[in-house]
């Protein structure tokens, strides 16, 4: 029972101990919300704020999840470093996405998104000198960052600090308000408003400062480390709290939390800043808060390209004079295209969707684009628009057998121009070009199947348009019967297959001459014809010859010659009224056997254990049964000669 009480308990709280990567940065606060019932203790609503990278995805990593976790663990120490209580859960209260994007006629559009989750839990504190701890610790970090080194396995602590009973313990600690996602370029200057704010309007100073680790070294797991906490990430030269991204001028915070920088190279930095609260009155140094954030810095510059096809034909079925207009071009988020129909008529759109313009006629005319038209980082391009629609493709077909000519006609038609030549396509290997006015044609399919058939226009309005169909074409595979040896008297149901509807010719000796399968009785040589055709009516035809022995018998020669010359080179006998052979054993004149079988068919080929057998005389013993259903049995002597 312990030990399935100590599984599920494991189960359950397993998502809190899983590496998360995507998480980039966070700040944990308090805010007095007044005594317990007893007035002995502070209640505080304890609010941490994650932030992830919203486009992070885990992919194959084992263990890695790309959400946030709900809940996590917050655990509060006194000053001295002791544990007061157990660990606090905090939930989920809300979520808030973060997105910026790049609005920049002249740049690439870059975008940043992210999202800032918001965990909050009520504890109650009795007042103590020295105040307390709260820390909420976690591992990892985002991936890859170019200031932390091996950043996906680098922990978080985050914490603050209540004052104590030689302070104002019912304080309301600062906090960083102002959460949102910005576009930072390469090589150009920024600003952001890292201003935090205090409920009690105490005096707030700002510095940059260390980003902490959470205690351990590449710890996949959250831990519980009391304070002080000094232990920072592992900053890669010449990186570090101070000095997180460089720049030129290098990235600053003044004494209104305004962070400034011109960076110099990009990527991912961990910036963190911390803001010292003093009491206005005393002027004591309530405690010092920090958040830590991640700032993606983006190679922004691209070179504007106006993009448009050099020729758009406008070649649609439907006679409208209207053209679709497509934009390819190069641009910044915010950039706007001049368009010069070459009809008199112009206009500006603000984004590459597709639209429409409508000409007066048909004809050719000379299109322009330009992109940014009033701006230095402008580009144009020019192009041509034809403008001869009206071509509709289409073909319909005549015939459904193999071997017959299946007759494909042509039922397009071009409003503004003329069809010049037509290419078909049959589903095989080559192509029939058709030149000039001959609309129709007839091909035959030499096997039934399903094929692909395409028929592609040429106009002389430089308009080709394709049409394709799939055409099933059927076929009848007759079959007779093998050819057959039968003893007077003897009768047999005919076999006949591949179809849906039967014929055979001559009638003579047959039950019924219109089925697949009639009996025969019959005493004569005799060849049928058969008739096989299907629900399409597509026909084709086997024949079966029998012939009538006197019999039962079994006609055996008395000799043969294997000697590969195509001419008796196999022993072996001719059955007629036979219906089931027990054996037909060959031995030689030792008594030894060297053949056996019951395939008439096949007989002996003048070996023994693969080498040729000596010239001499064999004893042949033969055995079956007519069908009459008497038994035969047979012995005899054949002599092989080479």
């Amino acid at each position: 029972m312990k030990s399935t009480l100590l599984l599920v308990l494991g189960c359950c709280l397993f998502h809190l101990h899983t590496a998360a990567y995507h998480i980039i940065g966070g700040e944990i606060y308090y805010k007095t919300m007044g005594m317990s019932g007893d007035n002995s203790r502070y209640r505080y609503l304890i609010t941490l704020k994650l932030y992830r990278d919203a486009d992070f995805t885990c992919g194959d990593r084992q263990g890695c999840i790309d959400r946030f976790e709900n809940p996590v663990v917050a655990n509060v120490y006194s000053a001295n470093g002791t544990r007061v209580m157990s660990s606090v859960y905090l939930y989920i209260s809300h979520v808030v996405p973060l997105i910026d994007t790049l609005k920049n006629p002249c740049l690439a559009p870059q975008a940043q998104h992210l999202e800032v989750a918001f965990y909050t839990a009520t504890i109650e504190l009795a007042p103590a000198p020295g105040g307390y701890y709260v820390a909420s610790q976690r591992c990892c970090r985002g991936e890859k960052l170019t200031n932390i080194y091996d950043s996906e396995h680098e922990g978080s602590t985050y914490y603050t600090v209540i004052p104590g009973t030689e302070s104002r313990p019912n304080n309301n600690s600062a906090y960083f308000d102002k959460d949102s996602a910005i576009v930072i370029c390469n090589k150009m200057p920024f600003k952001i408003n890292y201003a935090a704010f205090d409920e009690d309007g105490d005096s707030l100073t700002y510095h940059l400062c260390n980003a902490l680790t959470d205690g351990t070294v590449n710890n996949e797991t959250n831990s519980t480390t009391p304070p002080p906490y000094n232990s920072t990430v592992r900053y890669i030269p010449p990186y570090s709290g101070s000095n997180p991204m460089g720049g030129s001028p290098a990235i600053s915070i003044d004494n209104q939390g305004m962070i400034t920088c011109t960076p110099d190279r990009a990527g991912k930095f961990v910036i963190t800043v911390c803001v010292n609260e003093f009491d206005r009155v005393t002027k004591k140094l309530l405690g010092t808060h920090s958040k830590d954030i991640l700032l993606t810095v983006f190679d922004c510059t691209t070179k504007i390209v106006a993009g448009f096809p050099s020729v758009l034909n406008n070649c649609t079925e439907s006679p409208e004079l209207q053209v679709a207009f497509p934009n390819y071009s190069t641009a910044g988020y915010t950039s706007t295209y001049y368009w010069s129909f070459g009809d008199g008529t112009d206009t500006t759109t603000e984004n590459k969707t597709i639209f429409f313009h409508q000409y007066p006629d048909t004809g050719v005319y000379k299109v322009k684009l330009v992109v940014n038209p009033h701006l230095s980082c402008r580009d144009s391009i020019t192009g041509v628009v034809r403008n001869y629609p009206g071509l509709r493709a289409g073909f319909t077909s005549a015939g459904v057998c193999k071997g017959d000519p299946i007759t494909f006609y042509d039922t397009s038609s071009y409003r503004y121009g003329n069809i010049v030549s037509r290419t078909w396509e049959f589903g095989v290997t080559d192509s029939v070009l058709v030149p000039g006015n001959t609309r129709d044609i007839a091909h035959r399919f030499d096997k039934g199947n399903l094929y692909t058939v395409s028929l592609t226009l040429h106009t002389d309005k430089q308009c080709d348009k394709t049409v394709t169909q799939s055409i099933r074409i059927y076929e009848v595979l007759p079959f007779a019967g093998n050819d057959t040896i039968l003893a007077k008297g003897q009768t047999m149901v005919m076999q006949g297959s591949g179809g849906d509807i039967y014929s055979w010719q001559p009638s003579d000796g047959l039950s019924d001459p219109g089925i697949a399968h009639p009996l025969l009785n019959y005493n004569k040589d005799i060849t049928y014809v058969l008739r096989v055709s299907n629900q399409q009516g597509c026909t084709g035809y086997d024949t079966i010859s029998v012939k009538y022995y006197t019999g039962p018998e079994m006609y055996i020669p008395n000799a043969f010659t294997p000697n590969g010359d195509g001419l008796n080179d196999r022993f072996r006998f001719i059955p007629v009224g036979i219906v089931n052979y027990k054996f037909f054993r060959i031995f030689n004149r030792w008594g030894q056997e060297i053949y056996s079988s019951t395939d008439f068919r096949s007989g002996w080929d003048g070996t023994y254990k693969g080498m040729p057998a000596p010239v001499d005389t064999y004893l042949w013993i033969l055995q079956g049964t007519d069908f009459n259903g008497r038994e035969i049995l047979k012995k005899g002597t054949v002599t092989l000669i080479r």
